[in-house]
């Protein structure tokens, strides 16, 4: 059997996060082997349909090293993941929704690793319609090698085959190619109670055209709408979900505005003007990025920004001041998206700003990540036909009105204004007194 020989696809940054992919290989290899609940909103429309799935989401642990500090400690993180399904007859799998990735991948039934055996696989010989496939979408030759690519997820790595077959999100349907994992490694992967990754990114992030089922599906108007939003909860009195085709104003608090994507890289990335602290403009990243990613439990930033920022924000490792601390903001558009200390902070015994350091050079970075804790603040769309991202702040069910953490950049400057001027008074009243 003559092994294939296949350019490698490599990501546009390095993540180390245990639930986002960091680095694809397509190899040469030789390879022998041929429920939630779920809300549907399948409202038909002439030119298509929108569909809700409910996401359950996991609490799992990960070891963090304090920052500066030979110590480690404890950090909780979550999961967000869904039902889709996969061949003839259907095959239910649960799925990480992820802007991060571009593919889908999931265990195979070729797959011995107990990674595997204790997910739900795909049975590729017991669906009528799939098809295996080389990485160029080729049909396999029956018996010969099979192209083969490996995935390397933080810690651990997934290898696995291509394939084509129908995979079903709710009502909308089509036909796909994907990865079948071969075998998975214990860590991270038996930790995760989610069977695997579908890929939501633009399709240079995917191995190629016919894997990005958010292009599939926007080529064939399945959808009502060219996009798909994201509604991410920690509460038990209200479902986090994804919306294939439509937005969904019921967990809006405030009008959404959109932004550009702002690089070819294949992240739903935008432009970030500056830092602000308390609506106040720091002049720390005037020309960085961000990626808002669905598949990432943790906010990452440039080390040296970090750095910066971390002083400025002086949190006291024993959380003294905890209940003093400020509000954290990106400019983003003509707004500043706000955080609180509980959005940017990890707080148990002992306090420190939790943003993960990552540097990814020009001109793809500076970069920062914008996961889980930025999106249960944010209810997000993504737009594929005129690539952009919309951003408005999320209602959530018995909480109080989060519309003011979105500030107007022109507003910023009348209270910083406003602010000057009435310091100034004060002062001038003190000098006459």
């Amino acid at each position: 059997m003559q092994c294939r020989s296949v350019r490698a696809l490599l990501l546009a940054a390095a993540l180390s996060l245990e639930l986002h992919a960091y680095g694809y290989s397509v190899s040469s290899a030789k390879d022998t082997h041929g429920q939630t609940e779920e809300q549907e909103h399948g409202d038909k429309a002439q030119m298509g349909a929108s569909h809700s799935i409910a996401l359950r989401r996991q609490l799992y642990r990960s070891t963090h090293r304090v920052r500066q500090s030979s110590l480690s400690r404890e950090v909780h993180k979550t999961a967000y993941y869904g039902n889709i399904e996969v061949g003839t007859p259907k095959q239910t799998f649960t799925v990480v929704f992820d802007t991060g990735s571009g593919n889908l991948m999931i265990p195979s039934t070729f797959c011995q690793s107990r990674a595997c055996t204790m997910h739900r696989r795909f049975n590729r010989r017991a669906s009528t319609t799939a098809e295996d496939i080389d990485a160029d979408g080729a049909p396999a030759k029956k018996g010969g090698a099979r192209d083969q690519i490996t995935v390397t997820f933080g810690t651990g790595e997934i290898g696995g085959v291509f394939m084509r077959d129908d995979v079903c999100i709710g009502s909308l349907c089509t036909s796909v190619h994907f990865v079948g994992a071969t075998d998975e490694t214990e860590d991270p992967f038996t930790s995760f109670n989610f069977d695997g990754v579908l890929g939501l990114a633009l399709p240079q992030m995917a191995q190629g055209p016919e894997f990005s089922i958010m292009d599939l599906l926007t080529k064939g108007k399945a959808l009502r709408k060219p996009l798909f939003s994201v509604f991410l909860s920690d509460s038990e009195m209200e479902n986090s979900e994804i919306t294939f085709g439509d937005i969904k104003e019921e967990h809006m608090s405030s009008e959404m505005f959109w932004v550009p994507v702002s690089r070819s890289t294949g992240y739903w990335q935008v432009q970030i003007k500056d830092i602000a602290i308390n609506n106040k403009l720091q002049s720390l990243c005037a020309d960085c990025q961000v990626a808002v990613d669905t598949g990432t439990s943790q906010l990452a930033g440039p080390t040296d920004v970090i750095n910066d920022l971390s002083s400025r924000l002086n949190v006291k490792p024993d959380c003294s001041n905890y209940h003093e601390l400020p509000d954290l903001g990106f400019a983003i558009g003509e707004h500043i998206l706000n955080l609180k200390p509980a959005d940017y902070v990890d707080k148990g015994d002992s306090c420190e700003v939790s943003l993960m350091q990552l540097d990814v050079p020009p001109p793809n970075g500076p970069l920062f990540i914008f996961g889980d804790p930025f999106l249960r603040k944010y209810y997000t769309s993504y737009d594929r036909a005129n690539e952009r991202v919309g951003f408005a702040t999320a209602r959530h069910a018995g909480h109080e009105d989060t519309s003011m953490l979105l500030v107007s950049l022109n507003r910023a400057s009348v209270d910083g204004s406003t602010a000057l001027l009435s310091q100034g008074r004060r002062l001038r009243s003190r000098g006459a007194a």
